[in-house]
């Protein structure tokens, strides 16, 4: 699993918009600050994937195998990091 993608923003409103957002779009907060929010895709894995998994070893795990594909594909699936930037104000002259 790499890095989380980063996401900035500019102002609370739109860090909070982007958040609910993501929600809406089937994501999970996994933690949240006033500035950062970690948010990870909620997936189990494919139905093709799922369906291969079991022919291939469900005689033999009874199963197993696609619980164990459904916990990686979960805890791998894609992360977004949603953060605030300070915008720096540069005085003028």
């Amino acid at each position: 699993m790499g890095a989380p993608r980063l996401r900035k923003v500019s102002s609370k409103k739109e860090f909070d918009t982007l958040v609910d957002d993501y929600i809406t779009q089937g994501y999970e907060v996994l933690t949240s600050g006033e500035n950062t929010s970690l948010l990870r895709k909620k997936e189990w894995g494919s139905a093709g994937g799922h369906l291969v998994v079991a022919l291939l070893t469900v005689w033999w795990t009874i199963g197993i195998g696609n619980l164990v594909y459904a916990l990686y594909s979960h805890y791998s699936a894609e992360q977004v990091m949603v953060k605030i930037t300070e915008t720096e104000v540069v005085p003028s002259k």
